[in-house]
This record gives C-alpha cells, sequence and structure tokens, in this order.
C-alpha cells in the first residue's frame, strides 16, 4: 500500500464523516419540532416506539442523534423507559439505510455526477439562507455530496490497491480469523466514532475484492458491536435515565452480535437465496447490507418478548445517584441540542426543586425547637441544583429558529434563584426559633396563626398541581401580607409596653420577616415557573398584570 493510497484512504474516511455531520446536523434543523411530535407520539405503544425511531433515524442519518433524543424524552417524563427501548430498538433498524445507500448507489450510479451539484446547490442555500430551514436544508444536501465523494474515494483507492492491500489471506482460518475481523469491525467504529462509516469502508473494501463476504459480514458484527461505545461515552457523568437508555442500547447490539456470530453460515445462506430472489446475486455489497438488516431484525425479534425483563433490570440499576438530592435528575448534556427538549428537562427539574423547597420550607415552619442544621443539607443541595440548572441552560443550542424557546431562559433562572432564597429563609427560621418563647398566650397564638397561613400557601404554589392558579395564590398572599403587618405592629406594641422583653421581640420580629420571604420568593417561584411551561405563543396570556410579584424583586 502505497502512502498516497493511504492518504487517499484517510481522506475518503473524512469526507464521509463531514457529509454524515452535515447532513445530521441540517437535518436536524430543517425539520424543526419534527423529531419531537414524532417521539411524543410514540408513547402510545412499543410498536409505534420501533416505528418511530425507524422513521426518525432515516430522516436525520444518526442513530446516536436519536437515542440522545429519547433519553431526553425519559428525563422529562415524556417516555417510560419501557417506550424509550422501543425507539432504540427501531434506531438501530434504521441504521441499516447508509448500507443500502452504500450498496444500491454507490456501485451503480455516477457518483461525481450525483455530488457536485448536490455540493453546488446545497452550498448556496447554506451561504445564501444562513441558520434558517431552507439554509439547513442546503447544509443537508451538500452533506449529502461530501457523503457521495467519499464513498467515490473509498470506491476508487479499494480498486487500485488489488492484491497489495488484500485482507483475504487473513480470512479462511474458522473462527479465530472471524474474531479478527470483528475485532477490525470494533475498532473502526471505535476510532471514527461512526458505524456508519465502519460499514462504508466494509463495503468498499468487499467490493473491491479485498476481503471475502464472510469476513466483511464479521466486520459488520463488529460495527454493530463499535456503535455502542458512542451512547458508552456520551453518559459518562449523565443522569440515571441515560445510563438505562444507553444500557439498553448495548444488550441490544451485544445479544445481536452474539446470536448473529453463532447462526452466521445460516445468515449467509438466508442472504444468497435473498439476494437471488431479488436478482442481486453476486452483488457482495447488496448482500451485505441484506446482511446487515437480517442481523437487526433477528436482534428485534430476540429481545422483543424480553423487553419487559430487561427494563425490570435496568430499573433496579443506576440508583445511588439518584438518591441524592443535589444531583440533577433530569439536566442530560445529550439533549442540550435540541433546545425544546432541553426546556422540557428544565421544567421537570424545577417542578422536583420547587417539590424539595416547599418540603423544606414546610419543616421549618412546623419546627417548635430549632435544629438549623437538619435543614442546611437540604439548602446547600437547592444552591447546587441551581448552580446545575444554570449550568445546562448556558449549554443549549440557540439558533435563530428558536428566539422564543431562548427567550424563557431567564424565567427558568429566576425559578431557580428564587426557590435557594426559600430554603435559606427556612433555615433561617429554625434558627431563629429557640430565642423565640412567648410566655403570653395571645401573642404565641397569633405567631402560630401566621405559619400556618403561610404552610397553607405554601400548597398553593405547587405548579405542577391541576389545581394552581396564581389569581388565587396572589389571593392569599395578600391576605398573608395583611395578616404579617398587623402581627408586626402588635408585637412591637407589646415589645415597647414592656409585655415581651425588647431581645426577644427582635428574634420574633426577625423570624416573621424570614416566613414572609418565604411566601414572597415561592411566589415568585410558582409565577415564573408558570411562564416558563407555558408555550411561547401564549406566553403573554400568562400572567398579564401581575405587577405586584414582580414589584417586590428589589426589596426581596
Amino acid at each position: 500500500m502505497t502512502l498516497s493510497a493511504v492518504f487517499a484512504f484517510i481522506g475518503g474516511i473524512g469526507l464521509f464523516l463531514l457529509g454524515m455531520r452535515l447532513m445530521t446536523d441540517g437535518l436536524k434543523v430543517a425539520a424543526g419540532d419534527t423529531l419531537r411530535q414524532i417521539l411524543a407520539a410514540a408513547t402510545r405503544s412499543r410498536l409505534r416506539g420501533l416505528a418511530s425511531g425507524v422513521l426518525i433515524t432515516t430522516m436525520v442519518q444518526s442513530s446516536s442523534a436519536v437515542i440522545f433524543a429519547t433519553v431526553g424524552f425519559v428525563n422529562a417524563g415524556l417516555l417510560t423507559l419501557y417506550q424509550a427501548i422501543g425507539v432504540i430498538y427501531g434506531s438501530n433498524l434504521g441504521t441499516t439505510l447508509t448500507s443500502w445507500i452504500v450498496a444500491l448507489v454507490g456501485f451503480n450510479v455516477n457518483l461525481q455526477a450525483l455530488a457536485m451539484p448536490a455540493l453546488g446547490i446545497g452550498m448556496g442555500l447554506w451561504v445564501a439562507f444562513g441558520g434558517r430551514r431552507y439554509g439547513a436544508l442546503g447544509q443537508a444536501l451538500a452533506g449529502f455530496g461530501l457523503f457521495f465523494l467519499g464513498i467515490d474515494v473509498l470506491r476508487d483507492t479499494f480498486a487500485g490497491m488489488g492484491d497489495a492491500a488484500a485482507l483475504e489471506a487473513w480470512a479462511g482460518h474458522g473462527v479465530l480469523s472471524l474474531l479478527l475481523f470483528i475485532l477490525i469491525g470494533i475498532t473502526l467504529t471505535v476510532l471514527m466514532q461512526s458505524s456508519s462509516a465502519a460499514l462504508a469502508v466494509t463495503l468498499t473494501a468487499a467490493a473491491g475484492g479485498l476481503i471475502p463476504l464472510t469476513a466483511a459480514a464479521a466486520m459488520v458484527i463488529g460495527a454493530n458491536v463499535g456503535t455502542t461505545s458512542t451512547a458508552a461515552f456520551a453518559v459518562l457523568g449523565a443522569t440515571a435515565a441515560a445510563k438505562r437508555a444507553a444500557s439498553a442500547h448495548v444488550v441490544f447490539n451485544a445479544l445481536t452480535a452474539v446470536v448473529a456470530f453463532v447462526t452466521l453460515p445460516l445468515l449467509l445462506w438466508l442472504v444468497e437465496v435473498i439476494s437471488g430472489a431479488l436478482g442481486l446475486a453476486g452483488r457482495i455489497a447488496t448482500s451485505l447490507a441484506i446482511f446487515h438488516t437480517l442481523t437487526k431484525l433477528l436482534g428485534v425479534a430476540l429481545m422483543w418478548p424480553l423487553t419487559g425483563a430487561l427494563v425490570r433490570q435496568l430499573e433496579q440499576r443506576f440508583r445511588s445517584r439518584e438518591e441524592d438530592e443535589s444531583q440533577p435528575r433530569h439536566l442530560d448534556r445529550n439533549v442540550q441540542a435540541a433546545p425544546a427538549l432541553a426546556l422540557d428537562a428544565m421544567a421537570l427539574e424545577l417542578h422536583r426543586m420547587g417539590a424539595m423547597a416547599r418540603r423544606t420550607a414546610g419543616e421549618a415552619l412546623s419546627s417548635e425547637h430549632g435544629g438549623a442544621e437538619r435543614l442546611e443539607p437540604a439548602w446547600r443541595a437547592m444552591e447546587s441544583l441551581n448552580f446545575a440548572l444554570a449550568d445546562f441552560a448556558s449549554g443549549i443550542s440557540r439558533s435563530e429558529n428558536e428566539p422564543k424557546l431562548s427567550a424563557r431562559l431567564p424565567d427558568g433562572l429566576r425559578v431557580g434563584n428564587y426557590l435557594v432564597d426559600v430554603c435559606e429563609h427556612a433555615v433561617e427560621v429554625v434558627r431563629l426559633q429557640p430565642q423565640i418563647e412567648l410566655r403570653e398566650e395571645a401573642l404565641a397564638d397569633a405567631a402560630n396563626s401566621l405559619r400556618a397561613h403561610a404552610a397553607a400557601l405554601l400548597e398553593l404554589t405547587a405548579v405542577d398541581d391541576a389545581s394552581f392558579d396564581l389569581d388565587d395564590l396572589q389571593a392569599a398572599r395578600g391576605a398573608f401580607e395583611a395578616e404579617y403587618q398587623a402581627l408586626k405592629a402588635r408585637f412591637l406594641r407589646a415589645g415597647t409596653s414592656g409585655g415581651l422583653p425588647a431581645r426577644r421581640m427582635a428574634s420574633a420580629l426577625e423570624q416573621f420577616s424570614a416566613i414572609r420571604r418565604i411566601v414572597d420568593q415561592a411566589t415568585k417561584a410558582a409565577d415564573y415557573l408558570q411562564r416558563f411551561t407555558t408555550l411561547p405563543e401564549d406566553a403573554a396570556k400568562v400572567s398579564e398584570d401581575h405587577a405586584e410579584v414582580g414589584a417586590g424583586d428589589e426589596a426581596a
């Protein structure tokens, strides 16, 4: 193999990978919210999930992108793991389209005649329209052009190598040689981080006469195993739901590979029968495309009845991180490239943070003997979650197509800050409790009434409750404010008349102020969370005239 052939091989792979990347990115943007809508429809049944996985992978030409989006839906609560696994199966089946494109187009069409117009028209649209939808379609079209150029370069490179680089001598030595070719397939996929690229190399090498059909089939099996590395790398530091979904992807491909290897002679016989029936006998690239499709269908057939048991096993794993409340459960970085999915994840995390803040404040309001150290871990956990939320929001992709989505991010970040304040003031309430001993029963009853009123008002701030009503919350807050002012005046009179020691009065007023701040911040958090979770086109209707909510921002 000459140095020029090596460079041509590397360049062909580079063109192929760049083309795949441009295709995937362009098609995802051009599709807009279509991917989200199709996946949402997959919640109805696992069979729909399978069909959705095939369809979307065919649309965006990237099983990794589909699997990452599916993980985002699991994190956002829109898909159960059981339903998501159906999408993962379908996505794996959808990857066979690349093999068919290479087999049917790559060896039967003048690829340069197809690639050059695609590159020219695609780049023209991309330059003219930028990040808008037609520009994204142009990017995808240019990606197709590079994709076909990469196949053309690889085809010519392998055709010119002849016996100089023939791997046929490595084949024909039984199981060990097949395992070697499986390892080659795994290595190619891991190095290029693309099973499609590994498959293109395998098909063009086989068509060029470098490797026989049996060895090439083993490389296809290896490429299927190697594709799990992408998912494994992506979930490092990700949420438990992401790890479960990635594990399902690994199990599917590993089991499929083992069974395909064991039944390799039978599968190759079926390939021969099918290719003969279709009038495609003797075309090694087409035979490999058929083999690739058969292995994926075999995997679906094997895993379909085992899905329930697989889900039960996965649900029992990766739980330790979820048990730590300071770790986000829904902020998966894999969905940051899809703003709609990322906002869904943020909304679910904010609802969880809101429940934590209400629980912490409720414990503070019911405490009679202090013990601030009990609540400080919850406060620190809320701070940690808020930092994670801000970091996640800063990494969300923004494009010209989605200015309304980006405009919602500040509301989400406000909610996080308000919830941190709720927990901080809850700790303050408990810290002050031992310093307040109200011997006068009337004053003690009035103070307890304010605390009870605050606890009841906190329950009204649960935005995810079906009965949530912002107007009712505002009215309750107004009533609480009136009670707070009356109680404050009453304690000031008691302190100045000698009915209450000055130090005890100051501590009581400080605690009442902390309770008031809990109510204020919780109310603002509910208002902004409702705005954040409302569709952009309806956001203006959510809290049209809630000036008093924002009026206290600076004071708070």
